[in-house]
């Protein structure tokens, strides 16, 4: 990937308050781009958003992707040339108590970003992220790739999938390859999974409870120890959604299509393997134990093929999870010795960029 690409580059990205959102503005003013980013009060307290003093240096504005109007008269304002659309109902099992909120923001909200597009003339990229949840899960042992079946169980899956109908569908009835040279837009949709990384606080994911407790001294409860995920570090999908979006805007419609972004195979590990490596990693008061109370439904294995990422994109992933672990645990222990966040985020950002190249060198 081309990091000087970005200098200059008039970006905006919704959802820029959340987890992933935080560390895409972060590392996106690194680069030199002119941010804008749309979005929600940041969800949780703590979060990174605030902690890492996100809106510095950015376009900051606070709108809901429910209010097309509200959405429309921001990008006509800013005139964005390149699009990420982060924002979503990102959890699993609040999308059982809050089913209404979970399709609408991230169904009709979907709709809503791909409208306000379609009506601003000076958007040439957009990259849609949505969920690696979006496939139908047969609970098979190898990944599955992007022209496999969608679907879901619960509502945020099933959101996402949907999400991804959506994103076909203007693709082929607005954005359409042999209508390029009218419309000048090339639109791709992303799909990653258990995202991982420093400065989540989110209720319900791994991570944040298992540092939540180990920072109050507390024994963690892990309500599905067996089930096996693609653990990545944060920096790693969003390399790829980058890397998307410079092909998108330098190639056009050659790359717009639905692409998997996730850790090589040996690190799709159980839940109890990583609790096990944390708790080692944290030291002294890190202590767990199963949750044998009634939970909803979750599918216990999912894996991603990103064959083609890696051969069409040259995309690798860099960071491993034993590193990413190590990572995460720097960052909340740094946390909670007050340390300058922003200070070290930016820092493991340049650390990945470096890993990153050496990474790609070593594939080629």
């Amino acid at each position: 990937m081309d990091y000087t690409f970005w200098k200059n580059q008039k970006v905006l990205i919704t959802g820029y308050t959340g987890f992933k959102g935080s560390w895409l503005s972060l590392w996106l003013q690194s680069l030199g781009a002119i941010t804008i980013g749309y979005a929600l009060p940041a969800p949780t307290e703590p979060s990174l958003f605030e902690l890492a003093n996100v809106e510095q240096g950015m376009v900051s504005i606070v709108g809901d992707i429910r209010d097309l109007e509200n959405l429309k008269t921001v990008m006509e304002e800013h005139q964005p040339e390149i699009v990420f659309h982060l924002a979503a109902q990102p959890l699993v099992r609040y999308s059982y108590q809050h089913p209404v909120e979970t399709y609408t923001t991230n169904i009709i909200g979907t709709v809503n970003v791909l409208e306000a597009v379609r009506h601003t003339p000076s958007v040439r990229t957009v990259v849609m992220i949505t969920s690696d949840k979006c496939y139908q899960n047969k609970e098979w042992v190898w990944g599955y790739r992007e022209n496999e079946t969608l679907g879901g169980r619960d509502p945020y899956s099933s959101s996402k999938a949907c999400a991804e109908i959506v994103i076909a569908a203007y693709r082929d009835s607005y954005f359409s390859a042999a209508d390029y040279d009218r419309h000048r837009v090339a639109l791709a949709s992303v799909r990653a999974g258990n995202v991982i990384g420093g400065g989540d606080w989110a209720a319900d994911r791994l991570i944040p409870d298992i540092m939540r407790s180990f920072m109050m001294g507390q024994s963690l409860l892990i309500r599905n120890p067996h089930a096996t995920r693609p653990w990545q570090h944060v920096l790693q999908p969003l390399s790829g959604y980058l890397c998307v979006a410079e092909h998108l805007w330098k190639y056009g419609p050659e790359y717009a299509e639905a692409w998997n972004f996730g850790p090589n195979e040996e690190d799709a590990k159980p839940v109890a393997w990583i609790v096990e490596k944390l708790t080692k990693l944290w030291g002294d008061g890190a202590i767990w134990e199963l949750d044998a109370a009634h939970h909803p439904h979750e599918d216990n294995y999912l894996k991603l093929d990103c064959s083609k990422a890696k051969a069409k994109l040259g995309w690798q992933p860099a960071l491993s999870l034993d590193q990413t672990l190590e990572w995460i645990v720097e960052f909340y222990q740094s946390y909670l010795k007050e340390q300058n966040i922003r200070e070290l985020v930016e820092d493991q950002i340049k650390r990945y960029q470096s890993l990153e190249e050496k990474s790609i060198y070593l594939a080629r």
